[in-house]
């Protein structure tokens, strides 16, 4: 190369790096301006200040304390107790199996011995990922970083948090040393299954002291904490044991383990030992679970069931899972104290109905569960929280604590045509008189025992339960349409995929659950008025602070007139129609049957001016159960449990339709129709509406 290109050619590199220079110098002079002059060095001031505060006044007893949090009943009384027990479960450092710090190590943050709380390189890349998706989406933090998330700040991802977390863990690593920083951060680290710490984890997943743990069951357990829902080990063990593997790899990269030792841990079989427990109580599982959701909706998360996109879907449940187990885990360690509806007078009662209606079926799984099952709900139709809710019948079983009430989801069967067919039918041009056609079609489907009457009326095809007509009349509305009204009421398991006629009869892909069938039927007795069903009426801290209290918003679904005719038809299947013998003597009540094909799930749902209460029946592992209708197990369940919660009220009828055909009442008897019945309501009511225990209340003295 001659001299006068090379000339040339250096020239060239020296005024590209002097413009990627002067470049850089305008970059670092932009973003110097934007945190001057756009408030953000004084936020940013603010935040270390905060920071400084927190760690300053921090000690040990800061790692090491939890508050108990109460349950009550809707009278005050103490129902449940919730405690994360990191006293009972602290181990000191030296006490910590050295593989379980070599794991977190490899696998959560390699430089923990060498960074000062805070690794660039990696804030760096998280910073990135957060400019090109204007969210934190990518981690980067240290161990120190997730401890100081865990034990001072939110889950919530924000740059505030974030830098606040990042002067917060700087401050840490100058007052406390980095043996006792891990010690901390083992101990107070999510593990899933409300367990937090590695002494809690072991003792909850093989009913082990961590001390005595294999390689394999640490590094199993390690794996947990990166995300304790996608690597749930009691729902996605398979999951969890590829994490577990990956962090033995990491393991045997970084020196700490050797070629036999990681493969003689990968080939180590798990198997869960969970401690066992005294009872199944379906009210804790139920109340920590709306308590949550509760939690949850007062930060301000947007609840959803449908999504344009499986990414979508995807980004949605991260959100939710983050959220999810951080409003857990403030149960756990916030004191809180929850105040529920719950009334475990009628909660006992609805058990033994449950219990005693199907004692004589005694076969057991390998599990030793009961194979035969039911689920039942009551709702108050006054305030439209959940009274009591069974999820499953009674059984002091170790350790199995599924609420079928709403964790399982089954064919409603006809029990789904009034919420999806009828009252949606009678907002249009039909009345419980309108003839209809019940006769067999080509694609139609069968009406039980295959009898055809021809012409009747709606009220007897709703009576008699015929599946020709609720087919017809969904085919006529679209399917659609008809679904519309179920995701008013939250049916969270609907699918496009039912918008087929076959949903008149309840064939969904997914199912039903019994508190999403009590609420679509509560719905109907307010009046065509939807509320989303809870037992929480509010939570306060410690002190009697209100936290949040629940508000039972109303939504609704069906018209006011269109809801009380498919009442008055529905008094009309417990005199005389399929719940013939159901009827609960002088108390005005109605209610729908539901059987699927082959009798595999029986239902009954119905209802006073009073209470809604739904009841399935049959069995985990679907299979025919003999005699099983809507009538029988399940209507019988009802029937016991609705004649116990009543004794003692007033007879209140149902509030009266407008029958076009008739000549109507003018605006003044109408009005006062109206008026005496809702006195009726209340008066028949009072004894029941008694007001929510108030704030800075003992279990003794509501």
């Amino acid at each position: 190369m001659s001299k006068k290109k090379k000339k040339k050619k250096k020239y060239r590199v020296f005024w590209f790096f002097a413009k990627l220079q002067i470049l850089l110098l305008l970059v670092v002079g932009a973003a110097v301006g934007w945190y001057y002059y756009g408030g953000y060095a004084q936020k940013v001031s603010e935040l270390q200040q905060e920071a400084k505060m927190l760690v300053q006044k921090s000690s040990e007893a800061t790692f090491r304390s939890v508050q108990t949090s109460l349950v009550y009943d809707a009278n005050g009384k103490l129902i449940s107790t919730l405690k994360g027990e990191k006293d009972v479960y602290y181990l000191e450092y030296e006490d910590i199996p050295a593989y379980a710090v070599a794991a977190m190590i490899s696998i959560e943050d390699k430089k923990f011995y060498r960074h000062n709380g805070i690794d660039v390189k990696a804030i760096m890349r998280a910073a990135r990922a957060m400019i090109e998706n204007g969210e934190v989406t990518q981690g980067g933090s240290t161990i120190t970083q997730q401890l100081a998330k865990l034990v001072f700040l939110t889950q919530e991802r924000t740059w505030e948090r974030k830098i606040e977390e990042m002067f917060i863990a700087v401050g840490l690593e100058r007052v406390y040393s980095k043996d006792k920083i891990m010690e901390f951060y083992l101990n107070n680290v999510y593990f899933g299954n409300g367990y937090y710490g590695i002494q809690a984890a072991s003792k909850g997943y093989f009913n082990l002291d961590a001390k005595n743990l294999t390689l394999s069951q640490i590094t199993f357990l390690c794996a947990i904490p990166n995300n304790p829902s996608l690597y749930d080990p009691v729902t996605k063990m398979d999951n969890t044991i590829k994490r577990r593997d990956r962090i033995l790899y990491q393991m045997l990269e970084d020196g700490k383990i050797s070629q036999t030792t990681c493969e003689q841990a990968k080939s180590e079989p798990i198997t869960l030992e969970r401690p066992k427990k005294t009872k199944n109580d379906y009210v804790e599982t139920y109340t920590y679970n709306c308590a949550i959701k509760a939690l949850m909706k007062q930060q301000g998360f947007e609840f959803k069931d449908e999504f344009s996109s499986e990414k979508e879907k995807a980004k949605y449940q991260e959100s939710y899972d983050a959220l999810y187990q951080e409003c857990q885990k403030s149960l756990y360690t916030e004191g809180y104290r929850i105040y529920t509806s719950i009334d475990l007078d009628m909660q006992q009662q609805l058990q033994d109905a449950v219990d005693n209606n199907l004692a004589e079926f005694t076969e057991q799984n390998e599990e030793g569960v009961y194979a035969l099952q039911s689920s039942a709900v009551c709702i108050d139709n006054h305030t439209g929280y959940v009274k009591a809710i069974v999820g499953g019948r009674n059984q002091n079983l170790p350790g199995y604590t599924l609420n079928r009430a709403y964790q399982s989801f089954r064919q409603p069967g006809s029990a789904i045509k009034p919420l999806i067919v009828y009252t949606p039918a009678l907002e249009g041009k039909y009345t419980p008189d309108t003839v209809v056609q019940d006769v067999k079609t080509e694609e139609g489907p069968s009406n039980s025992g295959g009898y055809y009457e021809g012409d009747i009326t709606l009220r007897y095809a709703v009576q008699k339960s015929k599946n020709t007509v609720a087919w017809n009349l969904l085919e006529e509305m679209t399917p659609r349409a008809g679904l519309s009204y179920l995701k008013k009421m939250k049916f969270s398991r609907l699918d496009t995929k039912d918008e087929r006629p076959t949903s008149a009869l309840g064939g969904f892909t997914n199912g039903v659950s019994a508190v999403e069938m009590a609420s679509g039927y509560a719905a109907i007795v307010h009046d065509g008025k939807f509320r989303e069903p809870t037992c929480i009426a509010r939570i306060t801290d410690a002190e009697g602070n209100v936290i949040l209290e629940t508000e039972t918003e109303e939504v609704e679904v069906y018209k006011k007139n269109a809801a009380r005719m498919m009442t008055d038809m529905l008094v009309s299947v417990v005199q005389e129609g399929t719940g013939r013998g159901l009827a609960l003597g002088g108390m005005p009540s109605a209610g729908k049957t539901g059987t699927t094909n082959d009798n595999k799930d029986g239902w009954f749902v119905g209802y006073t001016s009073y209470y809604t209460t739904s009841v399935w029946v049959g069995y985990d592992m679907p299979r025919e159960l003999p005699g099983l209708s809507g009538a029988s197990y399940p209507g019988n369940i009802w029937k016991a449990f609705m004649e116990q919660v009543h004794q003692g009220l007033e007879p209140v009828n149902f509030l009266p339709y407008i029958d076009e055909k008739q000549e109507p009442l003018n605006d003044e008897e109408y009005m006062q129709g109206i008026q005496d019945e809702q006195e009726g309501y209340q008066d028949g009511y009072q004894d029941e509406a008694e007001e929510m225990p108030q704030d800075n209340i003992s279990p003794d003295n509501p």
